[in-house]
């Protein structure tokens, strides 16, 4: 091929400047074609200059075809193995890496697994009154509302969350707090009775109590009891007798009988058809790593056994979110209480102090807390050295390999150390025979 190339040069060489023969042109041009058709498949036959100069775009188009046809095939081969690639990566992600009998051995990989599946939940609730069938919220000054934090976490994929009774119902616990909201409510009770007529409109009873709350008396049974202590007074004091006039008395009794009549008479609602409570009026939870996001929840059930501190509150939407890689799950639990001995790690992922201790400059997080075991299990709750306060009711409490002992429930707030939950087989009671009502209102 070079020698070819030499060729032709030389030849064009051998003529004078300004001087090229017709001939020696067209000579020099199909060597040229010839060298160029050698370079694309020096084992092909070699055409002749009129077979080239005619046939050439069609001999062309054949050659380049199936190079373009390779081309195109291994740019969608290399797309289509980037997509699955990457595609594979994404689905990875989304499955749940901790395997049920998989062993994580250390905090930080516990924290790591779960983090994200445990809450900060934000209840609001106030106190509601219900007369005559017509519900509304009391804002006269005893009844202010009250927010409470606590912790959750998820249970499945259909948002359900897993907390404490007396987060989700924090005025039905055995406490001193709830001795003041029951004293609370019964006084409030008594005070609508003695205000509250039966000439008022039910759409105008919430403005009326409002505006007539100060006249509102809680002791009307003491005030008569000293009404009549005077009365009893008055009348051991008279030991002189007075003469009267009959006709004056006559004239009194009439005249305070004529008042009497004069003064319109009302009838005032009776206190058997009052009913003061207290309710819900927002429920939410946040996740970890969010910045102050609240996602609205319901409560879906609350535990018949006032021993079982346990509950359930479902996002609205019914859907975990995405970010929770791994649910918590019950089946990984363990189930035995009798096999947790004092001296075994216990490890809690949860929320102490509420948001105050959350907050940061990067949004919510979560905080891992760890102990020992303390006491053996009595069948509902177990004891553990774990250090906790307010905010972390309802805390999952792991063992050193990630499985569910406990749902945190109380603590002792003077001394650091001496912490409860609820065992994880009782999760059982209000969980797995709740299962059919969460998803029949999917």
């Amino acid at each position: 091929m070079n020698n070819e190339k030499n060729d032709s040069n030389n030849g064009l060489d051998s003529q004078p400047h300004g001087e090229t023969p017709q001939n020696q042109y067209d000579f020099s041009e199909s060597a040229h074609s010839l060298a160029e058709n050698s370079n694309i498949n020096s084992e092909e036959k070699i055409p002749l200059p009129e077979e080239t100069n005619q046939g050439s775009q069609p001999i062309e188009t054949k050659k380049k075809n199936p190079y373009k046809i390779a081309f195109y095939a291994l740019g969608s081969v290399i797309i289509l193995g980037s997509a699955s690639f990457f595609g594979y990566k994404y689905m990875k992600q989304k499955e749940i890496p901790v395997e049920i009998n998989q062993c994580l051995d250390t905090d930080t990989k516990v924290y790591d697994a779960y983090k994200d599946a445990v809450v900060l939940i934000k209840h609001q609730y106030g106190y509601f009154a219900k007369i005559n069938g017509k519900e509304f919220q009391l804002t006269v000054p005893e009844a202010t509302e009250e927010t409470i934090y606590g912790t959750g976490f998820f249970i499945d994929r259909e948002g359900s969350l897993l907390t404490n009774t007396h987060v989700l119902q924090p005025w039905s616990s055995n406490d001193a707090q709830n001795e003041k909201i029951q004293t609370n409510i019964s006084n409030m009770r008594m005070k609508i009775a003695s205000i509250l007529t039966t000439d008022i409109s039910e759409d105008g009873y919430e403005s009326f109590i409002l505006r007539n709350w100060e006249n509102a008396s809680a002791n009307q049974e003491e005030e008569e009891g000293e009404y009549s202590e005077n009365d009893g007074e008055s009348e051991n004091n008279s030991g002189e007798e007075f003469v009267t006039s009959s006709d004056s008395q006559i004239d009194s009794t009439t005249a305070v009988t004529d008042i009497a009549a004069s003064i319109p008479q009302k009838e005032y609602i009776s206190g058997e058809n009052i009913e003061v409570y207290m309710k819900t009026i927002d429920i939410s939870v946040a996740l970890h790593d969010s910045n102050e996001e609240w996602l609205n929840c319901n409560i879906v059930k609350i535990s018949d056994d006032a021993n079982i501190d346990l509950g359930i509150l479902q996002l609205l939407d019914k859907k975990t979110p995405e970010s929770v890689t791994n649910i918590i799950n019950m089946d990984n639990m363990i189930s035995d209480d009798k096999s947790l001995k004092p001296g075994e790690k216990a490890i809690m992922i949860g929320y102490p102090l509420g948001v105050d201790l959350a907050q940061t400059n990067s949004g919510i997080k979560v905080q891992l807390y760890n102990g020992q075991i303390s006491k053996e299990s009595d069948g509902n709750k177990i004891q553990y050295s774990i250090t906790s306060t307010h905010g972390a009711s309802g805390a999952p409490v792991f063992n050193k390999c990630g499985q569910l002992i406990a749902v945190n429930f109380s603590g002792v707030d003077e001394i650091q150390g001496f912490n409860f939950g609820i065992v994880a087989k009782q999760i059982n009671t209000i969980f797995k025979t709740n299962v059919g009502e969460i998803k029949s209102n999917n």
